[in-house]
């Protein structure tokens, strides 16, 4: 052992005066010689560090690069949503530019199910705000949803406005949209009863879907700023369609500008055998069909049962002294609480619009005979 820490001791060029001679003992001098080497080389390879080792410095351009992928990364989510934005707002679009051709022109629309829903919903009175067709709203509602969806996919659509404004812009908008779906929803429910309107339906699921939508991409403690501004939305808008609704109501109820005398139409169709067999059984069960003269889809309904199943069927008009000043709906329709022409009033059951045969015979109990043309 001392031989050893003399061995390292002693300097170059110095002679050891502890050393052994050579010749002596060669294979322990050799055996040293590598186990004080080892240390060194151990010691010059490992390093013991008493906390995690620093971090490289990063290489330039490395954290140019970072903050350009969290920016693409985050901009590529924001695409995401006001591409939905966008997409949902152009089907949106299309819908109620066919529904605003059909209402201006006077056209029937393509009901994909059966009973006239379709047509009830839009020819009633509900179809119309402040004596504007609904569905032009709705047609300049998803326009405008459609374009701020573009811009904040990087459309330059409009260049003077800042994200921050559209982004709050587009809230609003899919707010005022989101609540006036659920209020016509409400309307159709309770006013219109009985009547399924696929077109209602898929407008109200695209408006709850754009709102869904815009208000995730807020997030939620974002949102948060502006519960109050989407309150006062809500109210207003709820405010101006009650008051619309309202006044309509008011004017078909006491058209005192109007003085129309009551008329018959003329019944040109012929019964059929199922026709008359139903009127039989409706009458029976004291079902009765609310109408007004004047009312087209009253006219429809009765072509549909015949001249001579008309003569069976309990009819009951609502203005049989006509309608103008100092006229009024009769009694009898006023105690239904009529909402809309024809009403049909079957056991505890009210029906309100034009309805198929097949749909009076369900209501009714009425069993068809399969032998019996419809």
């Amino acid at each position: 052992m001392m031989t050893s820490i003399s061995s390292l001791l002693a300097t170059p060029g110095t002679p050891n005066p502890f050393a052994p001679p050579a010749s002596r003992f060669p294979a322990v001098t050799t055996f040293f010689k590598w186990r004080t080497a080892a240390p060194v080389l151990l010691s010059s390879k490992f390093r013991c560090w008493s906390a995690p080792p620093p971090a490289p410095p990063p290489a330039p351009g490395d954290s140019e690069n970072a903050t350009v992928g969290e920016e693409l990364s985050s901009s590529t989510e924001g695409i995401s949503a006001y591409s939905w934005c966008a997409g949902l707002g152009g089907l949106g679009f299309v819908e109620t530019c066919y529904l605003s051709f059909l209402k201006l022109t006077d056209s029937k629309a393509f009901c994909p199910v059966g009973g006239g829903g379709c047509g009830d919903v839009l020819d009633s009175d509900y179809a119309v705000v402040f004596g504007i067709p609904l569905p032009l709203y709705g047609m300049i509602a998803y326009g405008f949803v459609a374009l701020l969806g573009l811009q904040l996919s990087g459309k330059r659509i409009f260049p003077g406005l800042s994200e921050a404004d559209i982004r709050l812009t587009l809230l609003g908008c899919t707010t005022t949209m989101a609540t006036a779906s659920a209020y016509f929803l409400y309307i159709l429910s309770t006013k219109l009863s009985g009547a399924l309107c696929p077109y209602c339906l898929f407008s109200a699921v695209l408006c709850f879907s754009l709102f869904f939508i815009t208000v995730k991409d807020f997030g939620f403690q974002e949102i948060q700023k502006f519960v109050g501004i989407q309150l006062a939305i809500t109210g207003i808008v709820v405010a101006a369609l009650s008051n619309s609704y309202s006044t309509a109501q008011s004017q078909l109820l006491g058209p005192g500008e109007v003085d129309l005398l009551p008329f018959e139409t003329e019944i040109t169709t012929k019964s059929t055998p199922f026709a008359i067999s139903l009127a039989k059984h409706l009458h029976s069960i004291g079902a009765r069909m609310y109408g007004a003269f004047w009312c087209s889809h009253c006219n429809e309904q009765k072509q549909m049962f015949g001249q001579e199943a008309m003569k069976i069927v309990d009819y009951v008009e609502c203005f049989p002294d006509g309608v103008g000043k100092g006229r009024k709906m009769d009694k009898a329709c006023v105690d239904v609480r009529i909402e809309g022409f024809p009403t049909w009033v079957i056991k505890d059951q009210v029906l309100s619009g034009e309805q198929e045969l097949s749909d009076l015979a369900q209501a009714s109990g009425f069993v068809m005979d399969k032998s019996l043309p419809s």
